[in-house]
Formats: C-alpha cells, structure tokens, sequence
C-alpha cells in the first residue's frame, strides 16, 4: 500500500528528528503551545516511545502571551511527562536593559533572541529544533532543514550548506549550535490536514469564539491586559479565531465563524494571504523584518 503524502512528510519529519538526536550531544525542542510545535511534540513521541525524548522541552516566554495557550503548553507538557525550561524575555529585558518596540502594539520578538541565546549558552545546547515552514515567510523559505548559527548565534543566508540526498550534516564547531526544522517542507495546510487525521489536540483559540476587539488597520487585535481601548475608541465583539498564537500585543485574529477542523481547512484553502501576512503586526514593519531577526540569532 502506497503512503499518502502526510505520510510521506511525517516520515522525513520523524528521520530528522533522530538524526538530531543521533549528530548532536545537546538538542533541545523548542514549543510554545502553538499548532506547529504541537505537531512538533506528537512527531517526536512517534519518533521515540516508549523512551523519553532524548531532549528537553523549552519555550522562550515572552510575557505577552495568550493565556489558553500558556495553560495548554502546561497540560501537554503534564502529558507527555517531558522536562519543560522556561526560558524568560522579562528577565533578559532587566539583565540588558531592553526596551520592546515602542507604539500602540509593542513587540517583543526581536527580543526573544536574548533570552534564546542565554538559555543555549547556559544549558549547552547544539541545536534547537523548530516548528518553521517554508510558506511561513520568505525568509523561513531560505533556512536549510539543518541551519547553521555562527558563536554569535547569528545567521548568515549566503552561507549555507548544501542538503542532497537528504543528507544531513550536524558537524559543527565548538560555540556554534544549529537551528532545526523537521516540518520545514510543510505548509500551513499541511499542518492542518495533518492535525485533522491524527485527531491532535489544540489550544480553543484557533476555533472560532466571541472576543472583544479593536479595529486597527483593517485588522482585529483583542483587548487584554497590554493593549486597552483608547478613549473613544470602539470596541467591537467578533466572532474570532488565530492562525498563530504570538504576543497578544501584535498578533491580530482573524473574523471566523469556523469552529470544525473541516472548516479551518477549507477556510485555509482559500485565503491568499500567509497566517503572518495576515495576522503578525510586527512583521509589517519592513519586508525584511523576520530575516533582520533571523540574522541576529531568532528562530
């Protein structure tokens, strides 16, 4: 019986996950609730039970966070029994001193980067696996499946190594470590059809529900503890649901009355637009604002 594609795409994902527990002394998984790193989870426990996961868990906590996906990063980690390091922006911002994006929708992306690279520096980490895709953004579509980070942990994109054959190559040297990405030659819809066939469980922010909202920008961006109503200003109640879940101050839902798996996928099927196209207010900043990241050491 000939395997169909989601089958063929977990296979590659899985063999790279045990070529990053096999080339590497220190990996780490980074998750953070999210539908991707999600996948991410449930293709190591194919990968590896019924052993442990031959790394650690961690996500880098910005403080901005939707709180459903906090308490379902918390209940996936309980599940599966891995150890969870929580490696925290705020305490980065106090250390060096940062200051997020100034304006009505701060961003503490870009500063993610330093708490990233404190904690790989003080747990020793070689490679730190991720949930990018190629349809992400045009910058994730320029990363090797294996992606090399210089003892700055910076990123060079002229500076790549070749994969053929699906030949991997971990080598590394001391001060270096490597970005990983298992699901990078899936789409968003990849993702979904995927998540629907093996029933995966997910935070209830990607279905639809009713949230209180402001209007900016032709974009819905939910009122929470960070970003309250000017005076004046109207505050709409919508039938709402998210294609990412990133900071709460910059990351606009998107108006759906979706609520099945069938639905979102559909619904996926026909946008033209990428989830952080239509949903990543910080990354409408310049065209260039992820690889800018990217190059200074982000995932």
């Amino acid at each position: 019986m000939s395997k169909d594609y989601l089958d063929q795409l977990e296979d590659e994902a899985i063999y790279i996950l045990r070529e990053t527990a096999a080339q590497f002394e220190r990996p780490v998984l980074l998750f953070s609730g999210g539908k991707d790193s999600i996948v991410l989870i449930y293709l190591a426990l194919k990968a590896f039970r019924p052993g442990r996961f031959p790394f650690p868990l961690m996500h880098v906590d910005t403080g901005h966070n939707f709180p459903e996906a906090i308490a379902f990063r918390d209940y996936l980690v309980d599940q599966v029994g891995e150890k969870l390091i929580v490696a925290s922006v705020e305490d980065a911002m106090q250390k060096y001193n940062l200051k997020e994006t100034p304006g009505r929708f701060p961003s503490r992306n870009a500063l993610q980067t330093y708490a990233l690279l404190d904690a790989i520096e003080k747990n020793e980490f070689d490679a730190c696996i991720g949930g990018a895709r190629r349809d992400e953004e045009k910058a994730r579509a320029k990363e090797r499946i294996f992606s090399v980070r210089d003892d700055f942990g910076q990123w060079d994109p002229k500076l790549q190594r070749p994969e053929l054959w699906n030949i991997l190559n971990g080598k590394i040297h001391k001060g270096q470590n490597v970005r990983v990405f298992p699901i990078s030659n899936w789409t968003e819809l990849d993702v979904w059809n995927y998540i629907k066939k093996h029933n995966i469980e997910l935070p209830n922010l990607y279905f639809s529900h009713e949230r209180e909202c402001i209007e900016f920008n032709d974009k819905l961006v939910a009122t929470s503890a960070f970003i309250q109503p000017k005076e004046g200003e109207k505050v709409i109640k919508a039938q709402v649901r998210y294609r990412t879940v990133g900071d709460m101050t910059c990351t606009a839902a998107v108006p759906s009355t979706s609520s099945t798996l069938d639905e979102i996928i559909e619904d996926i099927i026909y946008t033209k637009i990428s989830e952080r196209g239509q949903t990543r207010l910080d990354d409408q900043v310049s065209e260039a604002a992820m690889e800018d990241r990217k190059k200074q050491g982000y995932f």
